[in-house]
């Protein structure tokens, strides 16, 4: 955005603080109404014909400008990923803890992400940990999706759940 000596055009549209048209003038005219009035001549439209040109307090401008910037990144939602990590010869009651975690999770607006670690040969069972990953997505399939299947990453098999909208 150009701001007065900064604009290289000869005529502009003048608008006025209140948003009232002034009229075309030459450059010179424009900012020598603009220091009048204690204001700056900021060029809101550089592509028009020809260029559309304020009166505005500009460093006022910036201020508020970054300021509802601000208060846009604030009301954003992060989604963040929380991990779930379990083994393939885990017991009932210890996965019905991990699954009631992942749900408060879910419910939170985060993603789940499961993680069936295996140790030594148990790598060679592959098909116990995707029958495990399948039954926490069906006990959680109220209030989640699948985002990514069951995948064997290395040593872990790993699939992502995200929460129903």
């Amino acid at each position: 955005m150009f701001v007065n000596e900064q604009i290289i055009a000869r005529e502009v549209l003048v608008i006025d603080s209140d948003g009232s048209r002034l009229g075309v003038m030459k450059i010179d005219e424009a900012l020598a109404l603009a220091r009048e009035k204690k204001l700056d001549l900021v060029n809101v439209a550089p592509n028009e014909r020809p260029p559309v040109c304020r009166l505005m307090d500009y460093g006022k401008y910036k201020y508020e400008q970054s300021k509802r910037e601000r208060e846009a990144r604030k009301h954003q939602k992060m989604t963040t990923i929380k991990e779930t990590k379990v083994r393939p010869n885990i017991e009932k009651h210890d996965l019905d803890v991990k699954t009631k975690k992942s749900r408060t999770f879910l419910q939170a607006g985060d993603k789940v992400k499961v993680t069936v670690m295996f140790r030594g040969r148990e790598i060679t069972h592959p098909e116990i940990a995707e029958r495990l990953l399948q039954q926490i997505a069906t006990d959680l399939e109220d209030c989640a999706v699948v985002e990514r299947m069951p995948k064997l990453e290395g040593r872990n098999m790993i699939m992502i759940l995200a929460p129903k909208s």
